[in-house]
């Protein structure tokens, strides 16, 4: 049984004040016997949220796929001695956003895209017609968002906040440069990101090397390997490998036959190197984004 009785839920510590609350990737178990986004989307993948803690404060990173799995959450930092709690959104998807009203009213900090995306789909959110099942009622929009960049200190450490476009328009990641430490949300992802937007892989692309640019020696993806991220996180290296997958999938509008390839093939560069540990589950998601890819290359012949 996870924490607080949570699934599968655990703790991962990977660095002072830092810590990870990991669901998923255990062969058989399911959020829901019935179909639904957790599952597909989060769970068979395996799926993290984080806190920053200095002192009674906490600066919670995304508020995982349920009320349940949020108030294990809550209930762990007030056992650390956490009163004042401050919420930032990754980007809008639902996995990242679901269990926010388990931290009563606190501030919720997101990327101003991120607010627009969850307000024009608010209602469908909360009546389980998006995505379907199951709802999250009620959806807890931003109370303050910010563009391109934000910064402020927390607990003495300066923490930054910075928009990108990679896996979703409206990425908020976090980053601590004294640490050299970068949250990421699903910017990157072990074994590869989702792609929901192929008119963007340029951008995409440009993005990855400007976050590349920052010079990260720990990165702590939402989706990744649960080893990885309790052992000070993935290098920069992810982020390299990243932008080749995206770079690959980019290839298909002139080799549209190379759709064809395995996810095991296509990054098997990175699987040998170490950088990428190859998770089964995600040759579903390859799977979607060379159908998603094609197809919208097709539509531009």
């Amino acid at each position: 049984m996870g924490l607080g009785g949570v699934g599968h839920l655990r703790v991962l510590n990977p660095e002072p004040g830092l810590y990870a609350y990991y669901d998923g990737r255990v062969p058989g178990y399911r959020f829901m016997a019935a179909p639904n986004w957790v599952d597909e989307g989060a769970i068979s993948l395996g799926t993290a949220s984080y806190a920053l803690v200095a002192g009674a404060e906490a600066l919670v990173y995304d508020t995982h796929v349920s009320l349940a799995h949020a108030g294990a959450i809550r209930a762990h930092l007030e056992g650390l001695g956490v009163r004042h709690f401050t919420v930032i959104y990754s980007h809008w998807h639902l996995d990242h956003v679901a269990g926010t009203a388990a931290f009563d009213g606190a501030p919720v900090i997101a990327n101003h895209l991120t607010l627009s995306h969850l307000t024009a789909r608010r209602d469908a959110i909360e009546a389980a017609t998006y995505h379907g099942a199951p709802a999250i009622n009620p959806l807890i929009l931003p109370t303050e968002t910010f563009d391109n960049r934000m910064a402020f200190d927390f607990g003495g450490e300066r923490v930054e906040l910075i928009a990108a476009n990679i896996h979703s328009d409206d990425a908020a990641l976090l980053w601590l440069p004294d640490r050299g430490t970068l949250l990421a949300g699903d910017t990157v992802e072990d074994t590869v990101t989702y792609v929901g937007a192929p008119e963007d892989f340029a951008i995409h692309l440009r993005d990855l090397d400007r976050i590349g640019a920052l010079g990260a020696r720990h990165i702590y993806p939402n989706h990744g390997a649960p080893e990885r991220i309790a052992t000070e996180g993935y290098g920069g290296d992810l982020l390299a490998a990243t932008a080749r997958y995206v770079s690959w999938l980019q290839s298909l509008a002139q080799h549209p036959y190379q759709g064809a390839r395995d996810l095991a093939e296509v990054v098997k560069q990175d699987l040998n190197a170490g950088t990428l540990i190859y998770w089964p589950e995600y040759e579903a998601v390859h799977r979607q984004n060379v159908e998603q890819s094609l197809a919208h290359f097709a539509g531009k012949g």
